[in-house]
């Protein structure tokens, strides 16, 4: 068989290996008490941060999460953040008036 003849064939790629960037509780142990470490994976509203965004594994995200969650029912975090109350600047004047019937 001729060489112009034969089927065109591909070179394989190499699979390139996907390393994800180190995690911010590298080598720390996740503890309820911890709330320098938990406070890290809460909104400002007061939800846990999904793992896209905090970049942890999924065993990682478990144990956050179970951590948050023991930490809010024994009253070390709140269950969410009421920072953003209503301020009143001005009082509203208010006019007494009369108040007849129409008959």
């Amino acid at each position: 068989m001729d060489k112009s003849k034969q089927p065109f064939l591909k070179k394989k790629k190499k699979k390139r290996s996907f390393r994800r960037p180190l995690s911010p509780i590298q080598g720390k142990r996740i503890h309820h008490k911890n709330i320098s470490l938990i406070s890290r994976f809460i909104s400002q509203q007061g939800k846990i941060l999904p793992r896209r965004v905090t970049r942890l594994t999924l065993k990682q995200q478990r144990l956050v999460t179970k951590a948050i969650k023991i930490a809010r029912i024994l009253v070390l975090l709140p269950f969410r953040n009421n920072e953003k109350k209503l301020k009143r600047t001005k009082p509203t004047a208010r006019t007494p008036r009369l108040r007849t019937r129409n008959k």
